[in-house]
């Protein structure tokens, strides 16, 4: 298969030449493209002359892919990295890249992926474009679909990252998918997703609340957590008003961390220890995002026994909903407790949720429906 240079939308794509080598050298130092893609660590100049020179001729001439230097088109600069990284006999070929840290920010590698798609359908005849990554690759995801791909769900990659999770996204992209240069994409008609991915493609923060002068954390969940979550989820009021196992585990609480790794990671959820002054766990608190409705979350929360009665969870609550609603730009976080949790019902209050009624049979708990109270937080009501 012989080379080509592609020219759209203010980006050229070209084969990669042997005084491309200090560029990539340099780009491959990020800690982006070492954490979400499978170049070597450390990546030395010899990985990058060996990548322009040898890997990347090779598989034009086997024809078993299409790699790419994306450059601005007017000045030649380097900007990334966009190319077909697998081309099958059945019409099928898979895309990758990665954006220089120069460059990030302008559009570039949405603008290169749609010239490469366009260009893969009308040129070589594909009848199908894939595009895979990591769990929790956040701006590659948001790249794929402002591009036209279609998230269809998770697969576990064959060659994950070094370090990194084997479960992945999958996205496909068909002929007259790619959007027209100059046009939004599917994800670029509104904000809301980018400024998700943003957000959930860093490292979990940690949030602040104050509680009669006392000053509370709100962070990730870590391994010295585990004990006490433990034993607050064999209390039996808490066993009695949530759906925790009985009996609860070291084991249990490993899980529920990594359930909430795995939700930050995914978009999902942010799930978030109460730490009091000296750091350490009091309780935790999740705000669970709708997947029918972008501008709806939900909370669940539990307290350790000894830290009841202190307003520490209406203090965290109100704090999580203000970054819900200024962060993640939710309309309405909604709360909801088994008929006669009194308690829960009075931290929601004291945070600021108005009760809205009763909803029969509401949830599943322990074998059986249950009437659920219902109330809810609008991000007016903070204003």
């Amino acid at each position: 298969m012989e080379p080509v240079k592609i020219v759209e939308d203010g980006v050229l794509l070209r084969p990669w030449r042997d005084a491309d080598a200090d560029g990539v050298h340099r780009a491959c130092q990020d800690g982006d493209i070492q954490r979400w893609t499978t170049v070597p660590r450390p990546y030395l100049p010899e990985h990058a002359q060996d990548f322009v020179t040898r890997m990347s001729p090779q598989a034009w001439a086997d024809g078993t892919g299409a790699p790419l230097a994306v450059c601005d088109a007017d000045t030649g600069d380097l900007l990334g990295s966009c190319g077909l990284i697998s081309i099958d006999g059945a019409g099928t070929g898979e895309i990758g890249y990665w954006t220089a840290p120069w460059a990030r920010g302008r559009g570039v590698t949405v603008r290169a992926t749609r010239a490469l798609s366009r260009w893969s359908f009308e040129k070589l005849g594909l009848r199908r474009l894939l595009w895979q990554a990591e769990v929790g690759n956040h701006a590659s995801r948001l790249v794929a679909l402002r591009a036209g791909f279609r998230i269809d769900g998770r697969v576990r990659l064959a060659n994950p990252a070094p370090d990194g999770d084997a479960d992945g996204w999958i996205g496909s992209l068909l002929p007259g998918e790619v959007p027209e240069p100059g046009t939004p994409g599917p994800a670029a008609r509104g904000t809301l997703v980018a400024r998700r991915a943003a957000v959930f493609g860093r490292p979990q923060p940690t949030l602040f609340a104050t509680s009669a002068g006392a000053e509370l954390r709100l962070r990730p969940m870590e391994e010295r957590d585990l004990d006490a979550v433990v034993q607050t989820c064999r209390d039996p009021e808490t066993i009695r008003w949530t759906t925790v196992p009985d009996p609860y585990d070291l084991s249990d609480a490993r899980g529920y961390r990594g359930y909430a790794q795995g939700a930050w990671a995914r978009g999902d959820s942010a799930c978030f220890v109460i730490a009091d002054p000296d750091d350490r766990w009091v309780g935790t608190l999740d705000l669970r995002l709708s997947p029918a409705d972008p501008l709806l979350a939900d909370v669940g929360f539990m307290i350790a026994p000894a830290a009841r009665g202190r307003g520490y969870m209406p203090a965290a609550l109100l704090a999580l909903s203000a970054w819900g609603f200024t962060t993640l730009g939710l309309a309405r976080i909604e709360w909801k407790a088994n008929v006669g949790n009194t308690s829960s019902r009075r931290a929601a209050e004291k945070a600021g949720f108005t009760f809205e009624g009763t909803a029969r049979g509401g949830v599943q708990h322990r074998g059986e429906r249950v009437d659920t109270w219902v109330a809810a937080l609008l991000a007016e009501d903070l204003a």
